[in-house]
């Protein structure tokens, strides 16, 4: 195998761990079979990461990166604040139906992390990873509809995150895409009715200085 880079390794790795997982479920993602997928010696592993929980903990942030990218790739100046929620939610929701295997991995490594007392930290990392994404999605969203949050952008990202929760495992569960669509407009009007126009900015043009009569 060529010669590359610490940063393409580590992400070949992951990419490798993904497949492993969607194919064969977490207790078949050992360290063999994820540089084996990768085409890399054993050691090739052990340079990237200090440990397989170290490579889950990386493959979570950047499944729920690239759904966020996803989401943000969807926001544009002058949509109200309904329609950028509701497009976000779309746009995850498309990334999900091109790859359900994708989020059945996630959820596999939830329930085995839930599991395993050795990563009783790894639930926590992986929704802090969701709703800082979340959050990020929102902020964006708030700033290019010209809206502010009334509760704090934290909160809003929790309740956003539990809504994408339940509908990833609905639609997993019967593959209804018309009752997820109905869940995604329930969601929309929801997280935008937490939202507020930004109070119009007072310029000197706007409020001119009369001059007093001679």
């Amino acid at each position: 195998m060529a010669r590359i880079s610490s940063a393409d390794r580590r992400e070949a790795i992951i990419h490798a761990a993904l497949r492993v997982i969607q194919r064969e479920g977490v207790h078949g993602a050992t360290t063999r079979a994820i540089v084996a997928e990768a085409d890399m010696p054993l050691a090739s592993f052990h340079y990237a990461f200090r440990s397989r929980d170290e490579m889950i903990s990386e493959l979570i942030s950047f499944v729920v990166e690239g759904e966020g990218e996803a989401a943000l790739s969807t926001l544009s100046g002058g949509r109200d604040i309904r329609s950028a929620v509701r497009a976000g939610l779309q746009a995850y929701f498309d990334t999900l139906t091109a790859d359900p295997s994708r989020e059945q991995a996630m959820f596999e490594l939830l329930h085995y992390a839930l599991r395993t007392d050795e990563l009783n930290e790894l639930p926590r990392a992986q929704y802090r990873t969701y709703r800082r994404t979340a959050g990020d999605v929102l902020a964006a969203g708030a700033e290019a509809a010209g809206v502010s949050w009334q509760r704090p952008i934290d909160e809003v990202a929790r309740l956003l995150v539990t809504f994408i929760g339940g509908l990833t495992m609905a639609w997993l569960a019967d593959r209804d895409d018309a009752a997820a669509a109905m869940t995604m407009d329930f969601a929309a009007d929801s997280i935008a009715a937490l939202a507020v126009p930004l109070a119009p900015t007072l310029t000197n043009d706007a409020n001119p200085i009369k001059e007093n009569p001679q």
